[in-house]
């Protein structure tokens, strides 16, 4: 009931604020309001996104100048593309045998940080003490894609449990109790589950696979990574990503491989997406709604709901080699496992 409680008050804050009109634009927004009107266009009818919790009361500490709202979320205008597919034209460029149609979106510009983290922890939240409503956190176009209950006991117990089993790996976690030099580094070592119960206790949702490869490949533009333009040359270096060169993880430009090369999200803005993303390849791969499989055809703005043994991870990691970070490559993760590796970037309704 008090985890319930919890849930319920965020919500009725955050539609109070949404009323009042309160928080700006995020970053990437189109429209733009003025006048009396609290904030809505009149042409448009566009309203301020409303403030996603993780982000209330923090410093805008997060992107290359250190400077910008780590809940930025610039919209993603939709379209058609062709899933796990490059403009690169070498072998492993996939094929054009899946359409997918996805609706436009707002996609968090940054990987979910250890600072926005610790508000939920804080907050008592993703646990079974805590969990989520049932039908937290659903696609809007997508039923059934919201909390299932039965997944309440893959939570862990409490909070307590919740920070020692964050703390997945000594050499790379990126959690610390105590704030430290982590805090706008990407969370990591986060189940499937704890993902999905953060961006439904944030004002967001899962964003589905198609979604997520299509941000990540420009959509029609059909990228080889995020920052390809165009699209189809394979040019990649330090300064787009952090990845394992086959010697050394580069992320933070020193030999070997340390949580370090985990780098504060929005740094290497040279790899940034065509609508903004920060990240989408390198430093941690990020969990979607999907489990892996045969892709749906047809799709329009479809996820694969079908229970698999494992859940899509998507844009490689600071560990592995470029290929994980070109936008053909998904890779299985199960649902309850923890990688130091893995994080998550919440996906929002316009």
């Amino acid at each position: 009931m008090k985890g319930s409680l919890r849930w319920f008050c965020v919500a009725v804050c955050m539609v109070e604020l949404a009323a009042c009109g309160s928080g700006g634009r995020s970053a990437g927004d189109d429209g733009g309001g003025g006048g009396d009107d609290g904030g809505i266009d009149a042409d448009s009818g566009d309203i301020p996104p409303v403030p996603p919790a993780s982000c209330f009361g923090l410093p805008a500490t997060c992107g290359a100048s250190n400077n910008d709202s780590c809940c930025s979320s610039p919209q993603v205008v939709g379209g058609m593309y062709y899933r796990s597919y490059d403009s690169a034209g070498d072998p492993s460029s996939g094929n054009m045998d899946n359409p997918a149609t996805v609706s436009s979106l707002r996609l968090d510009k940054y990987e979910a940080t250890v600072r926005r983290f610790r508000t939920f922890v804080q907050a008592g939240m993703g646990t079974q003490s805590s969990p989520p409503p049932a039908g937290a956190g659903a696609h809007a176009k997508i039923g059934g894609s919201g909390w299932d209950a039965s997944w309440n006991t893959k939570l862990v117990a409490n909070t307590g449990a919740l920070i020692a089993a964050v703390k997945c790996n000594a050499s790379y976690q990126t959690w610390t109790d105590t704030p430290g030099a982590n805090e706008d580094r990407p969370m990591s070592c986060l189940t499937w589950y704890e993902a999905m119960a953060f961006c439904a206790w944030d004002g967001g949702y899962l964003p589905t696979e198609a979604e997520w490869n299509y941000a990540a490949t420009g959509g029609d533009q059909q990228r080889a990574y995020p920052w390809s333009s165009p699209p189809a040359p394979l040019t990649v270096d330090a300064s787009h990503a952090s990845y394992n060169d086959g010697t050394n993880c580069v992320g933070d430009g020193m030999p070997g491989c340390a949580v370090t090369d985990l780098v504060p999200v929005g740094t290497k803005p040279a790899g940034d997406g065509r609508w903004g993303q920060s990240d989408l390849a390198g430093n941690v791969a990020e969990w979607t709604l999907d489990w892996q499989s045969v892709y749906p055809n047809p799709c329009t703005d479809c996820a694969d709901l079908t229970t698999a043994s494992d859940r899509v991870t998507r844009g490689g990691n600071f560990g592995v080699s470029t290929f994980y970070m070109r936008t053909i490559s998904r890779s299985p993760l199960a649902p309850a496992n923890r990688s130091a590796g893995v994080g998550v970037r919440c996906a929002r309704a316009l």
